[in-house]
């Protein structure tokens, strides 16, 4: 009998726990990334150093594999590539629509407009950006890159004055040298992990975000299950199938940032194709749901009907990131005091004169059951 295979897209920590999964299943790992040390390299069956950017070259090194999928889980810079090589080879995946609008935050709240979700004032700017070209728009607002992540570029503005700088700051951060401005939705923030198979659309978990606050939101922890209202879900769960829709996410994993607001909107900020970082896929909802969310990735990236059977005990569980010296000795006191308690714990940098900018300069992380 034949061999399995699977492409994966990258191969960072999160993507070593993707490739031992796919192993469990069966699949030799074909591993595709920019040579540099990372995990996935060692893990893989067989990788290849080539750039997750380059996806023609990816795309014919797979073409003679007989693949069953192609797989990432938490890169918004691997989706693109994922896709593309899947469409190519007639394996399941997202449209070339979803490519642009699950990508692009600009494209994003035009499709989340037009689908009639609630959406706040917005608009799209560039480094010839000026003040004047806001008027109308009320303060606070929040600016960040059109296509980046992990916090990069992002900016709560108060007042007129500091807007410029802000949108000067979030370009810079932009691959397209573009930045989004919106009217701040306030409210408390959370997530959802959610899987899409042949358009059918599934919420399995909410979480519960931790932030550094005004101006950068930096995510300082998060919990599964969240602080929401069980009278909510329903409800809630049905704007995000509808703003999973209109961004047209019908084969892969999803990941839905939205606030609750004080009139009882639910308002998106964004959505991903793929899984929430900060191993709120890999980890959280695994442990708080008992299902088996990496593998449905993989099921679904290989055409397969996803399993919701809760194949572990469901438990209560947390990240929590190391940003000042009281993170660091709240951790330590966790270890003398439970250590049972401590699921995995990162290497931290404990350098604390680095400032913490992005979610890429926190000092480290631990993650916390019960």
């Amino acid at each position: 009998m034949e061999k399995k295979r699977i492409a994966v897209i990258g191969a960072n920590a999160a993507i070593t726990m993707l490739i031992e999964k796919a192993k469990e299943l069966g699949y030799e790992t074909h591993v595709f990334a920019w040579a540099c040390g990372a995990p996935g390299e060692t893990a893989a069956d067989v990788f290849y150093p080539v750039s997750v950017a380059d996806k023609e070259k990816i795309l014919e090194i797979c073409r003679p594999l007989g693949l069953s999928g192609v797989v990432s889980v938490t890169s918004d810079f691997a989706v693109a590539t994922v896709n593309y090589v899947a469409r190519h080879l007639g394996l399941p995946c997202n449209s070339e629509r979803t490519d642009l609008v699950a990508r692009n935050k600009y494209q994003m709240r035009c499709a989340f407009r037009d689908a009639g979700l609630y959406t706040p004032r917005f608009m799209e700017a560039g480094e010839d950006f000026r003040l004047e070209d806001a008027e109308g728009f009320g303060f606070p607002l929040i600016v960040k890159p059109t296509d980046r992540w992990s916090s990069k570029g992002v900016t709560r503005v108060d007042t007129p004055e500091k807007l410029e700088a802000a949108v000067r700051y979030a370009v810079k951060e932009s691959f397209d040298g573009k930045a989004i401005i919106e009217s701040f939705m306030e409210g408390p923030e959370y997530s959802a992990e959610c899987v899409c198979y042949h358009g059918e659309r599934h919420v399995l978990a909410f979480t519960q975000k931790q932030t550094t606050g005004n101006p950068h939101y930096i995510e300082t922890g998060h919990i599964q299950p969240s602080n929401i209202p069980p009278e909510r879900h329903e409800e809630i769960k049905r704007v995000i199938l509808r703003a999973l829709e209109a961004l047209d996410i019908r084969d892969s994993i999803a990941h839905a940032e939205f606030r609750l607001l004080p009139d009882g909107n639910i308002g998106i900020i964004e959505i991903g194709a793929r899984m929430g970082g900060d191993s709120i896929g890999t980890d959280l909802t695994c442990i708080s749901t008992g299902m088996d969310y990496i593998r449905m990735a993989i099921d679904v990236a290989c055409g397969n009907p996803p399993c919701f059977d809760i194949v572990t005990e469901p438990s209560p569980v947390s990240i929590r990131f190391i940003i000042t010296p009281d993170d660091l000795a709240e951790y330590e006191k966790l270890r003398r005091e439970r250590p049972e308690a401590i699921v995995r714990a990162d290497e931290f940098n404990t350098d604390f004169s680095q400032e913490v900018v992005d979610s890429s300069t926190r000092h480290g992380y631990y993650i916390v059951k019960g």
